[in-house]
């Protein structure tokens, strides 16, 4: 299958395309500078240049295509204003590649996140949030995912809150930089709120998975660790950098305070049960041993 891939250069997009490749399929990738250009190119993919906000080129690029996977999003956390102007972004880029495949029944796979699910953990049945910081790009997702009626294979795969590898990505690579900045590793509250997490080579596989065989308008959980405290999360992150461990507010956070204090645990046992997903790599306690002192 010749797929293309936005984000395919990023610490989940660099490791979805590794997994496409070594099995058989072929890789267009998005790339919006010379540099992603040529790690794209290193790594067996045939660069498209051009950013989420070209959509000329991504509606070609897509167009041509047996399937989509679609991952890119600004790293745009700074502000809500930032967050929202990445969230319109991405919203365009995703219609459009939807909208080019109608009717053709080839897959596109989007990305969002683990929904929030009072007193318990979440499953693929929960609807993903449609308010708060992020809640834009849920109600795209759920615009997209309406396109399985319209003769497009699509699925979701809910990544959590902190996706790994080697210590760095997601929210715990967000409580690393601030702890870098700060002197201190933070956790909001008292940290015994939970976060999902999931080994990145754990979550291409999964991204490969949706792409091969779920069925239309479905969404996948790609979650190993259901819950890890953010207070023993912190703990490694301070262990690692020699830095003392201390509750602090929700507003060093940003836009994601309130995200960052909730308790947000996440299944995957339909996922792993109806695709025959099997999370294999180190946990995120494991995995942040690796971070740089």
């Amino acid at each position: 299958m010749r797929v293309f891939v936005t984000g395919a250069t990023g610490l989940i997009g660099s490791a979805v395309v590794a997994e496409l490749l070594g099995h058989g399929h072929s890789v267009v990738a998005l790339a919006r500078s010379e540099a992603s250009a040529a790690a794209a190119e290193k790594a067996g993919a045939e660069p498209v240049r051009g950013a989420l906000a070209d959509l000329d080129v991504i509606r070609e690029a897509a167009g041509k295509a047996d399937g989509v996977i679609h991952l890119a999003f600004a790293n745009a956390f700074s502000s809500a204003e930032a967050l929202a102007s990445a969230v319109a972004e991405e919203t365009a880029a995703l219609k459009v590649q939807a909208e080019v495949l109608v009717g053709s029944d080839r897959p596109l796979v989007t990305v969002s996140g683990t929904p929030y699910a009072p007193g318990r953990a979440s499953t693929e049945a929960d609807p993903v949030a449609t308010d708060g910081p992020v809640g834009g790009r849920g109600r795209t997702v759920a615009e997209v995912l309406e396109f399985a009626d319209r003769g497009v294979r699509t699925s979701a795969v809910r990544l959590p809150r902190t996706v790994h590898n080697n210590g760095e990505g997601g929210f715990a690579g967000l409580l690393t930089t601030i702890a870098r900045q700060t002197g201190v590793s933070g956790y909001p509250g008292d940290g015994t709120q939970r976060w999902p997490a999931v080994h990145a080579l754990d979550a291409a596989v999964l991204f490969r998975l949706a792409l091969e065989k779920a069925e239309p308008g479905t969404a996948w959980h790609a979650v190993a660790d259901e819950g890890v405290r953010v207070v023993d999360t912190a703990a490694v992150i301070g262990r690692r950098l020699g830095l003392p461990v201390e509750s602090v507010p929700e507003e060093t956070y940003g836009p994601l305070g309130s995200l960052f204090a909730t308790d947000q645990p996440s299944s995957s046992a339909h996922t792993q049960q109806a695709l025959g997903w099997a999370p294999e790599h180190p946990g995120l306690l494991a995995d942040l041993v690796n971070i740089r002192a």
